[in-house]
């Protein structure tokens, strides 16, 4: 069993009303947004998506409408971590049953837990659905799944088909690509600061947030460097790199929320009212994303759409 479709994976945003409802008509412009732009499937439900404020319906229901919108044009992989086991397994089948393409299992969250508890978590989610699973290791947020524990679960789980790192963590790109030469699994970098070093190391690809509200360029990267042009690619990666130093000083994943809004896709309140200070921080990203953008047009015009 193997998922084979590599490249640029959008995670998506959840946007909703101003009663903290899912906005099922804004999710569809989404799902278009990026797709227009070259991405290569969506991932629904994962960090970006806030997955901890929603309920196993609504992610459900979100997970049905992305296969719905994304027929033929694309690949959709449904995270389904949650807290405990039990609705983990709720989601996971639901999401099976909806005819998500793979499966997102990140780690148990809030409470603390060895690396032989987060194996057990994840060969029984493994062993639950036949559609195929990715790990998904965000240790920022969940517990962190160690190399040699995600390395072992990957050569021993029959249904785990790769891995999406979230870790940041560059010391991780060698020892899981040399893991391939025992057997074949998927590897997705989930930190898009480094995905030209995951490329490099022969990764297949990347699930991006920044790609929710800026997928041109992370587009950009992907190609120019499997298209050998080593220059592009790691010019590209150095505009990405200046684009995240601004966005992560609003929380994860505000500044992605903001940015969507800048390109004309307002998604909703946040779930934590911000502060006067927040408010101006965003205001301040808006006009920076601007003033960048248009700048950039000139130097990359077949890569930017101008912000309106």
């Amino acid at each position: 069993m193997s998922f084979p479709v590599p490249g640029v994976l959008a995670a998506l945003v959840t946007p909703i009303d101003d009663a903290g409802c899912v906005d099922l008509a804004t999710f569809d412009r989404v799902i278009d947004f990026v797709v227009e732009r070259g991405v290569n499937g969506v991932v629904i439900g994962g960090g970006t998506a806030e997955y901890p404020h929603f309920a196993v319906e609504d992610r459900a229901r979100l997970t049905g409408h992305a296969v719905q919108r994304m027929r033929g044009r694309g690949s959709v992989i449904s995270c389904v971590g949650t807290s405990s086991i039990h609705s983990t397994l709720r989601l996971a089948q639901r999401a099976a049953d909806l005819g998500s393409d793979a499966l997102l299992v990140p780690m148990p969250y809030f409470f603390r837990y060895e690396q032989q508890d987060l194996a057990a978590f994840c060969e029984q989610v493994c062993r639950f659905v036949s559609t195929p699973c990715l790990l998904y290791n965000l240790p920022s947020f969940t517990n962190g799944l160690s190399v040699e524990t995600a390395i072992h679960l990957l050569e021993s789980t029959p249904n785990l088909v790769g891995i999406k790192d979230s870790s940041g963590d560059r010391g991780n790109l060698g020892p899981l690509a040399q893991a391939r030469n025992r057997r074949d699994f998927s590897l997705f970098v989930g930190d898009d600061s480094l995905l030209l070093d995951a490329l490099k190391a022969g990764w297949d690809g990347v699930v991006s947030g920044i790609a929710c509200f800026m997928p041109e360029l992370i587009v950009a990267v992907y190609r120019s460097h499997r298209a050998g042009n080593a220059e592009q690619a790691a010019a590209y990666q150095a505009t990405l790199d200046d684009l995240i130093e601004q966005v992560i000083r609003l929380p994860i994943p505000w500044g992605v929320r903001v940015g969507l809004a800048a390109r004309g896709i307002p998604n909703g309140p946040m779930h934590v009212p911000p502060s006067d200070e927040r408010r101006r921080q965003m205001e301040e990203l808006c006009s920076w994303l601007r003033s960048w953008a248009e700048e950039r047009s000139l130097a990359l015009p077949q890569v930017w759409a101008r912000i309106p």
